[in-house]
């Protein structure tokens, strides 16, 4: 609050700057500084809902947001598809978005579909409605994404008010969210500004991400880095409540640490992690939902780093109560570059990490005091009611993982972590679907301009 109050942050956005000047804000026009007194910084931040509630096409696939509730997601846009089979890497197409999307829409641990691509083969003027028709054509989970146009923004709205059946029941089961970005330090940029005012009138759900980088962006301290993040992603917050209080908005981070041999971006280190969970922790207690980072890699290959640094950030956001953890699956090289194998890796993983946020229900049940005085000294559980009634609900059971011995292993092939991971992409891809029902689909293709499709490209 003293940032906000006694060093202020600068706004770019005119739209934005002329609604922080009405509700009452120091405004210096000519420099675009603002400064919010710490009691109205509070009133606004107050009006935020702290429950926010992410739809699917699939009712099954509601996402409730606040709290210490958990979710996972895909996330990124990344530029590269990276093949483990033959190790190359090329440039992403909007073909590949869709794959993605179908692949994710199958894979039970990943809840929320962020669009993690970005389709070099499209003109950045229908890259908007392509990539969000991409994904609620393809997976019936809900769908976030960032944006490039202010034109493209308000074409998706309207794809999705038809997807939803009007608009109205688009503001009651919202089935896509976007990402207006806060420019780390204390900056509110002209583009993301004005996306900010015009989708908070609309009602549509913001989320207003920070990405500090730790000795470059923000103080090199992980605590100093915190509460740049904190700061930043607040200005979003209170600007969506400014133009319409009540706007379904939730924080975000993608803080981060800093090589400062080369000053390059880290999506892998610890730090992250770290910084990501005490995010989460700042957003609860203002009460505001949460976006955090996870999952990634700096490893530019399907490897053991890759394994370890996505587990690492994904398992310290999760047990910090991030509501969303976004970039947990898929990605890696600094967030260049999406493989579909580390989708259903990155699955097994946060399979494993929903387990840890579960945590151990102790109550007179599962102590289990009397059926081990049943069974007594020297005598065994396994064919017990109480194993049978507990064993699936307690333990995790992997889809992924090889439990078997090496000569049970050696039997069906002695395959690696990354092989079975491209059978069961293959399974899930053999079958091409479309979430969006024909009718609908026929309707947006007819009317919304710009959209790629195999039946009209």
């Amino acid at each position: 609050m003293r940032i906000v109050e006694e060093t202020g942050f600068k706004v770019y956005s005119p739209s934005a700057l002329k609604h922080f000047k009405a509700f009452g804000a120091k405004v210096d026009e000519e420099t675009c500084l603002v400064k919010v007194p710490r009691e109205k910084a509070m009133e606004l931040i107050g009006k935020a809902p702290s429950v926010v509630t992410l739809c699917g096409q699939d009712e099954r696939q509601d996402l409730v947001l606040g709290g210490k509730s958990v979710y996972t997601g895909t996330g990124g846009t990344a530029l590269y598809v990276y093949r483990h089979e033959t190790r190359e890497r090329r440039l992403a197409t909007l073909e590949d978005l869709k794959r993605i999307a179908r692949l994710v829409d199958h894979l039970e641990n990943i809840h929320l579909f962020l669009l993690p691509t970005y389709p070099n083969d499209l003109s950045v003027e229908v890259v908007d409605v392509n990539r969000f028709f991409a994904g609620l054509d393809n997976t019936r989970k809900h769908v976030m994404g960032g944006l490039y146009s202010l034109e493209g923004a308000l074409q998706v709205v309207r794809m999705a008010e038809m997807v939803a059946g009007s608009p109205d029941r688009l503001r009651e089961r919202p089935l896509v969210s976007m990402i207006t970005c806060i420019v780390s330090p204390l900056k509110i940029d002209k583009q993301y500004g004005e996306f900010a005012v015009e989708l908070a009138e609309r009602g549509i759900p913001v989320v207003c991400p920070a990405e500090p980088l730790c000795g470059a962006t923000s103080p090199v301290t992980v605590s100093g880095n915190v509460l740049m993040q904190t700061v930043d992603s607040l200005l979003g917050v209170m600007l969506t409540q400014i133009v319409n209080p009540g706007t379904p908005v939730v924080m975000g981070s993608v803080a981060t640490s800093t090589d400062l041999r080369n000053l390059r971006y880290l999506a892998g280190s610890v730090e992250m992690g770290l910084a990501n969970a005490a995010g989460a922790q700042m957003a609860q207690f203002y009460k505001v939902p949460f976006y955090a980072t996870g999952g990634m890699t700096d490893s530019k290959v399907l490897d053991v780093q890759a394994g370890y640094e996505s587990a690492i950030t994904n398992l310290l956001c999760a047990l910090a109560g991030s509501n969303f953890i976004h970039d947990s699956a898929g990605l890696m090289e600094f967030a260049l570059t999406v493989c579909d194998e580390k989708y259903v890796v990155d699955n097994e993983i946060l399979g494993m990490v929903m387990r840890a946020v579960q945590g151990i229900e102790v109550d007179e049940e599962s102590l289990a005091v009397d059926l081990i005085n049943a069974v007594g000294p020297g005598g065994n559980f396994v064919s017990t009611r109480h194993t049978r009634r507990f064993m699936r609900r307690e333990h995790y059971f992997p889809t992924l993982s090889d439990r078997d011995t090496r000569e049970e292993w050696e039997a069906k092939g002695a395959k690696v972590t990354w092989e079975r991971a491209a059978e069961r992409a293959r399974e899930i891809l053999a079958a091409e679907h479309h979430s969006i029902a024909p009718v609908v689909r026929k309707r947006v293709l007819s009317e919304i301009p710009g959209i790629v499709d195999k039946g009209n490209s």
